[in-house]
């Protein structure tokens, strides 16, 4: 990292747990005030009293990120709590994991709503603001570039993602925008246990303990590596994966 952050601004989606709350630490420990964006309101003023000890500043927002009038809501009040936006990560998501056959349907729409249409439109919501060089960082997946048995659904939102960022960064990258996807592989994070399939969801956790899985923080330091850089360097892609995940 080579770009100082201090006084920036950011807004971390998904931050009451795993990624997104590892993510707020670390830019707000690089003196950036974070406003931090989640359902459960508790762990996010727990959050916030936590990086008060530190350089960096930080915000509550309860939100529901698939109400767009809460994420209008969330962007006005970053910006007229700390005046600007700098950073927006859009982190939330869910994976549902179920083979085709056996899948609830409703699961899908759950996770087309928190994993990609939300994204969609966070994004739209905070061009505004970014445009003039800013970063918009998306936490995407490996389910984004390769697919697996029981996440055909959750694939299908992470390649949406992926899709809609790349023609974003052609659409933006005259504006000042610089667009990244975070691609993570196996993290010790909560998302595994709402798969809603118990044996599916068995298989899933013996086999993120079967190996060195990456930590919360790990992807946070990817995130940190991009919006890091000099403004003419944009990190478009990072794939990041445990040394043993095959």
């Amino acid at each position: 990292m080579t770009r100082d952050l201090t006084g920036e601004v950011a807004v971390v989606t998904g931050a009451s747990s795993g990624i997104g709350a590892a993510t707020a630490r670390a830019l707000a420990d690089e003196g950036m005030s974070v406003a931090l964006a989640a359902r459960r309101a508790e762990r996010l003023e727990s959050l916030a009293a936590d990086v008060a000890d530190g350089p960096g500043e930080a915000l509550a927002v309860p939100t529901d990120v698939t109400d767009r009038a809460a994420v209008d809501a969330l962007i006005e009040g970053t910006v007229d709590a700390f005046g600007d936006l700098d950073v927006f990560v859009n982190n939330a998501g869910v994976m549902l994991l179920q083979q085709v056959a056996d899948a609830d349907p409703d699961d899908w729409e759950t996770m087309v709503d928190v994993n990609l249409s939300a994204l969609m439109y966070a994004s739209k919501a905070a061009l505004p603001h970014l445009r003039g060089g800013g970063d918009l960082v998306q936490v995407s997946s490996v389910a984004g570039r390769t697919t697996s048995e029981t996440a055909a659904g959750y694939n299908a939102t992470k390649w949406g993602v992926n899709g809609f960022t790349d023609a974003l960064r052609k659409e933006e990258t005259g504006n000042g925008v610089r667009t990244t996807v975070i691609e993570p592989g196996a993290v010790e994070t909560e998302l595994q246990e709402h798969i809603p399939d118990e044996e599916v969801k068995r298989r899933i956790e013996g086999w993120v303990e079967s190996m060195d899985a990456l930590r919360p923080e790990d992807i946070a330091a990817g995130v940190l590596y991009a919006v890091g850089q000099p403004r003419h360097v944009s990190v478009n892609e990072l794939m990041i994966r445990p040394t043993d995940q095959p």
